[in-house]
C-alpha cells in the first residue's frame, strides 16, 4: 500500500488581481506559508499560468517547477475544468458560458467548442512537459436540462447527447495517451458526468479508454445524496484525482435538494470549509488508503461562509491529520508460525 500525498491546493479559488493572489510565485510563497506540499494550477487562468507555452516550451515548464520548488512546492496535476466546461454546452447557457471564452468567440457556439478542445490538447502536452501523470476536468452537458423527466424525454435524446459527447472528448483522450496522461472527470452536477451511471454512459461510449478516469469530490455526492463511500467501492480502480472539500444538507418543509433557487448560504444544501460539513471524511482516507490511492488530497475551498483565508490554514492542517501513513506490517506477524507444504496438507485433511 502507499500513502497518499498532500496537502496540495486548487488555486482556481483563490487566484485574483491583487498581491499575492496575481502571481504563481505570490501565491506559491502564500501556500507554502499555510503547509502545503503541492499546488493544483488551473490551466485557463493566465494570470498563473501560460498554457500555449508550456505545451510547448520545456524550458518554461523547467522554470516553473523551479519557481514552485523554491517553496518546497511542486505541481499536483493541471486542471481544465473551465475549458471542458466549453467542449459541450447546451444552448441555454450559451450567454453563460460565453464569459469564459475569448471575446472573439462569443456568440459562435461551434467556434468556442473547437477552441476549447484545442486548450485541452495543449494541456495534455502541458502536463507531460510538467511530468505530471493526471489532469482534472469538466465533462461539460448537452443532456443536463432535461434532468427532470417531464414534459417526458423523446427516446433517444439522452442516447444522442452522450453520442456526441463521447466524439468530441474521444480525440482528446487519445491525446492524453499520446502524452502519458489521464483524464480525471470530476462527478459534479451540472455536468452530463454526474454520478456512476451517467460516467458509465460515456465510459462505453468511449470504448472503455484508457485514460478516461475520475476526480472524485465527496462534496457533490453530499448535495445529490448519493452514497461516496459506496462510490469508491465502486469506482476506486478509476478514481485518480481527490478533491477535499466538505459540504452539508440540511432538508426541511420548504426545500431538497434542488433549492428553491436560493442563494448558497440559503440552500439545504451548502459547500462548507473542511470539517464544517457532514462528509465522513476518516471513512473517506480510509477506503482511499485500503484501494492504494497513489494520487493527492487537494484542498479545494468553497464555503459561503468561512473566510478562505480561515479555510485554507486549517484546510491544510484537516487533511494533513487525516491522511494515513499506511504500514508496512501485518498486526498478527507476531503470531505467525512458519508451516511446510506437507503440514498445509495435514491441516485441510488432504495428505
Amino acid at each position: 500500500m502507499q500513502t497518499l500525498k498532500g496537502p496540495s491546493l486548487h488555486l482556481a479559488q483563490f487566484a485574483g488581481d491583487q498581491p499575492p493572489f496575481d502571481s504563481l510565485s505570490g501565491i506559491a510563497a502564500w501556500a507554502a506559508g499555510h503547509g502545503f506540499k503541492a499546488l493544483q494550477i488551473p490551466a485557463w487562468d493566465a494570470r498563473l499560468f501560460d498554457l500555449a507555452t508550456a505545451a510547448d516550451s520545456q524550458d518554461y515548464c523547467d522554470d516553473l517547477r523551479g519557481t514552485l520548488a523554491e517553496h518546497g512546492l511542486q505541481v499536483s496535476e493541471l486542471t481544465t475544468h473551465i475549458l471542458g466546461q466549453l467542449v459541450a454546452v447546451h444552448p441555454a447557457y450559451d450567454e453563460l458560458c460565453d464569459g469564459f471564452a475569448p471575446e472573439a468567440l462569443r456568440g459562435n457556439p461551434k467556434a468556442r467548442s473547437e477552441w476549447a478542445q484545442q486548450q485541452l490538447h495543449l494541456a495534455a502536452r502541458a502536463s507531460r512537459r510538467l511530468g505530471l501523470q493526471d489532469m482534472g476536468t469538466f465533462s461539460g452537458s448537452f443532456a443536463w436540462p432535461y434532468l427532470f423527466p417531464f414534459p417526458q424525454r423523446p427516446p433517444g435524446l439522452i442516447d444522442a447527447a452522450f453520442d456526441e459527447l463521447a466524439r468530441r472528448w474521444r480525440p482528446i483522450l487519445d491525446t492524453c495517451e499520446d502524452n502519458g496522461i489521464n483524464l480525471c472527470y470530476e462527478i459534479h452536477p451540472s455536468e452530463d458526468l454526474h454520478d456512476g451511471t451517467s460516467f458509465e454512459r460515456f465510459f462505453e461510449r468511449v470504448g472503455q479508454h484508457e485514460r478516461c478516469r475520475i476526480l472524485f469530490d465527496p462534496s457533490h455526492f453530499v448535495l445529490q445524496q448519493l452514497d461516496y463511500l459506496q462510490f469508491l467501492d465502486i469506482y476506486h480502480p478509476l478514481v485518480r484525482m481527490f478533491h477535499v472539500k466538505d459540504a452539508e444538507f440540511r432538508p426541511n418543509g420548504r426545500q431538497g435538494i434542488y433549492g428553491g433557487y436560493a442563494d448558497w448560504t440559503e440552500r439545504a444544501g451548502r459547500f462548507r470549509s473542511l470539517g464544517d460539513g457532514q462528509v465522513d471524511f476518516k471513512s473517506i482516507f480510509s477506503k482511499l488508503a485500503q484501494y492504494d490511492y497513489a494520487g493527492w488530497a487537494t484542498l479545494e475551498w468553497e464555503c459561503c461562509l468561512k473566510d478562505q483565508e480561515a479555510g485554507a490554514r486549517e484546510g491544510a492542517a484537516f487533511i494533513r491529520d487525516h491522511i494515513i501513513p499506511v504500514t508496512d506490517k501485518i498486526f498478527d506477524d507476531f503470531a505467525g508460525a512458519p508451516i511446510s507444504s506437507a503440514q498445509m496438507q495435514h491441516m485441510l485433511g488432504i495428505a
